[in-house]
């Protein structure tokens, strides 16, 4: 039975109309089901809960007039079995899930979950895409907050919007990602630094840890360097995300090409080709090289038609770097 605090959380939920609270506690509510072997109930609830949200349509938020267009609403439909990654993080980010559906289970013991997580790593190494595959699991609307245009030149006013959005995270369900985090997460003891944005930075460290929401805060990051330490301390988990391993570069052409991949495929040059580029690459030139099949009316997509498509995304890799 779900315990005396859900209990009261969706009825308040109710009466204050807020739907997507309501269905946020209705899954807590066969989480903590499913945690006590009651799994055709909690399989029932949730079957519910994604069937009323279809019938209630996309997300759409209240936003103040001033943050209008600074975050993006979407109901992802990513599922974890899309991830490709090592199995450590993996467990990490199932830890996450996991704490997050039996949140109230720790508040018993006076304890809170794993809900602000900073990713940090290469672009195109699967940061966004994690952001995505939380809100799924968790069944919550993700927001993206648009960090380069929250950002502005005049004085007072980054700070100011910045405070609404925290205000939002405070009333609205959902997952929050901060996109390109170093925008406003820079050192700030850096020479090139301005007073403007060092007080931004103390802002959001102050909002941060002062928000007590239940909703989960992400920031994700390319350049781990430009952050101001005080920042990972403000953080439950920090998960740090690399190129791919052969093995995982393996696993994500087969998943992309799926059926258009023959049964004899030579790996080894492949692999060799694919070395040094990133998830979003290494899938982009599969993509590629399926658009290709089809157009020729071909049923399968060769080693050495996927070799030439990596050895595209490769150039473009180095040119970029160049």
């Amino acid at each position: 039975m779900a315990t005396a605090e859900q209990i009261k959380s969706l009825i308040r939920s109710h009466f204050s109309d807020d739907a997507e609270r309501f269905f946020t506690m209705a899954l807590q509510v066969a989480a903590h089901e499913a945690g006590q072997g009651h799994g055709a109930l909690a399989h029932e609830i949730r079957d519910i809960v994604d069937k009323a949200r279809k019938k209630k349509g996309p997300v759409v938020l209240k936003f103040p007039v001033d943050i209008k267009g600074l975050v993006l609403s979407e109901e992802p439909e990513l599922s974890k079995a899309t991830l490709v990654m090592p199995a450590f993080l993996e467990q990490r980010i199932e830890r996450i899930i996991h704490e997050f559906r039996q949140l109230h289970k720790l508040k018993n013991y006076g304890l809170t979950h794993r809900r602000k997580v900073l990713l940090i790593g290469p672009p195109g190494t699967g940061k966004t895409m994690t952001a995505r595959i939380l809100a799924h699991e968790l069944r919550l609307p993700l927001h993206t907050i648009q960090v380069d245009r929250l950002v502005t030149k005049f004085m007072g006013e980054t700070g100011a919007k910045l405070r609404q959005i925290f205000d939002l995270i405070q009333q609205e369900s959902g997952v929050y990602l901060f996109d390109e985090f170093d925008a406003i997460g820079g050192e700030r003891s850096l020479d090139n630094d301005v007073g403007e944005m060092r007080r931004v930075l103390n802002a959001f460290l102050q909002f941060i840890e002062l928000d007590t929401s239940d909703n989960m805060i992400i920031a994700a990051t390319n350049s781990p360097k430009l952050l101001d330490r005080a920042l990972f301390r403000r953080f439950d988990d920090v998960l740090y995300y690399t190129l791919p391993e052969p093995e995982e570069r393996k696993r994500l052409m087969q998943n992309v090409l799926g059926m258009f991949l023959p049964r004899k495929f030579v790996w080894k040059d492949v692999l060799e080709d694919s070395k040094g580029l990133s998830h979003s690459e290494i899938d982009q030139a599969c993509r590629d090289a399926v658009k290709e099949i089809i157009l020729k009316d071909q049923q399968t997509v060769s080693d050495s038609l996927l070799r030439q498509m990596l050895q595209e995304r490769q150039s473009a890799h180095t040119k970029r770097k160049g």
